[in-house]
């Protein structure tokens, strides 16, 4: 038996933003939002608001409801319009000098920025602005941004910008606050992240009421309305004279992350047009037509597994059942101090549910395998549960490749699909058939016949190792 990597088996979420513009209590909603888009990071958490006159802003580690549980934290958010962010830390470490919002002061005013993904080429562009003078602060990406806005010649807080996005690569949505321009939105040249476009209900005959997310989950939350998603290159600019859109870059195509479908969105967001939810269990269904196997029960991983697995079910006519069950009340600074403790920390996020289990032929089905070793502990709870055989499906195909644009996916050396054929995986996390969806099934359930046909309007990178955006960082260092 092969041995597995003992580090972190899952890819993590990238980051959440939120803005919203010209609303009393701008700071409650946007904490609200950012509640909505915990998933997307828990490590840190910050708020900036504008009253008209000055800037205000917190910002914390941990989730958002232990850094804005305070009530004085709050009312000392005041104004109509306010910026969020929730950190994964994909660059920079976890400090509080990387949490987001940044601020800074220029001179034509304050300006407050929030950002989602990664800059391919923010370590060539960082040794640069040293070397001209800049001084950084943070670790982050985001900090390129300040520093190409306040050396830019142009004159205004927009030009400025679209001279800042002219220069950087990579994949990111982000949203600004200045005290002339109003809420900044915007999107990569190839809208790899996403970023949608809310309506605060009873402001259709005022200039107010305007929101930026993420995700739509976050728009829900506030019972805002979705407009339309920002699209990618698109620069939109809220202030009092309503919504301004700006497309610098003109049209390149689209790219957005297919990732989002399989396992970062939440099952209740709606992106780039299409229901999480309804692609997850197409995906299920897809799976069960290219992989069934003959089984008693068919058991999500929670809770990315569950949509998939309920298509799985429907599909197969095999019956659902939840035979793992999620704690999740675990946080993940948990100290694990001993080889014994350490062993058995998949059990503080998953229970066996043993009666669903106990002598039946199970298929687990689960978004993805990365390094392996969280599927390889959960398969050995599911058998020692008295489980008879384990099948596991995995609602995406083999991840082989490292993720750049703004996800945290460990080196390709650890990837275990970019390592070993699908017998030595198999063998590696210890099931008795093991089978990933296919590219043209993956692309079927976005609602394409196969993916040659569909491959140009997503960005499958860290499956196919094709990379639309140039990694300019990463030049001499990719295992080939």
């Amino acid at each position: 038996m092969m041995s597995l990597p003992e580090s972190s088996s899952r890819p993590y979420e990238e980051c959440g933003v939120f803005g919203v513009w010209g609303v009393p209590d701008a700071s409650a909603l946007t904490a609200l939002g950012l509640h909505a888009l915990q998933h997307r990071g828990q490590e840190a958490a910050g708020i900036v608001s504008f009253d008209g006159h000055a800037f205000h802003q917190h910002k914390g580690l941990g989730l958002v409801g232990d850094v804005f549980a305070d009530g004085h934290v709050m009312a000392g958010l005041p104004g109509q319009t306010a910026i969020g962010h929730n950190r994964y830390a994909t660059t920079g470490g976890t400090h509080v000098r990387n949490v987001q919002p940044l601020y800074a002061d220029y001179a034509f005013g304050g300006l407050a920025v929030a950002h989602n993904g990664n800059l391919t080429n923010a370590a060539t562009l960082r040794r640069a602005l040293v070397r001209r003078g800049c001084i950084f602060h943070s670790a982050m990406d985001t900090e390129v941004f300040v520093h190409l806005i306040a050396i830019s010649l142009y004159n205004t807080v927009t030009d400025r910008l679209i001279d800042a996005a002219k220069q950087v690569k990579g994949a990111y949505s982000l949203v600004a606050l200045t005290p002339d321009d109003g809420l900044i939105g915007m999107r990569d040249p190839l809208g790899v992240r996403p970023l949608v476009l809310g309506r605060m209900p009873g402001y259709e005959e005022g200039n107010g009421g305007w929101v930026l997310a993420s995700e739509t989950c976050a728009l829900d939350i506030i019972d805002a309305d979705y407009v339309r998603d920002v699209e990618p290159g698109e620069i939109v600019i809220i202030n009092a004279d309503g919504v301004k859109s700006i497309r610098p870059f003109g049209d390149m195509g689209r790219r957005f992350c297919v990732f989002e479908y399989i396992y970062f969105a939440r099952p209740d967001s709606v992106l780039e047009g299409k229901p999480v939810y309804g692609v997850r269990t197409q995906i299920g269904r897809e799976l069960a037509r290219e992989s069934g196997v003959e089984a008693d029960v068919i058991v999500p991983v929670p809770d990315s597994g569950v949509p998939s697995a309920i298509g799985y079910a429907a599909e197969s006519g095999i019956p659902f059942e939840l035979g793992i069950v999620r704690n999740h009340y675990v946080g993940r600074t948990f100290i694990e101090p001993t080889d014994q403790i350490r062993n058995l920390g998949v059990r503080m996020k998953h229970s066996a549910n043993r009666p669903v289990l106990e002598g039946k032929r199970v298929v687990l089905v689960d978004d993805s395998i990365v390094r392996g070793t969280t599927s390889r502990k959960i398969v050995d709870m599911v058998r020692s549960a008295g489980a008879k055989e384990v099948h596991m499906r995995i609602t995406s195909p083999p991840t082989k490749h490292s993720c750049f644009y703004g996800i945290d996916t460990p080196d390709e050396s650890q990837l275990l699909a970019a390592r070993y054929s699908l017998e030595e995986m198999r063998e590696a996390i210890g099931v008795d058939t093991l089978a990933f969806i296919s590219f043209d099934g993956l692309y079927r359930s976005l609602g394409f016949q196969e993916r040659q046909k569909s491959c140009q309007r997503y960005c499958d990178a860290c499956f196919s190792g094709e990379y639309p955006i140039s990694l300019v960082d990463q030049e001499g260092k990719l295992v080939q």
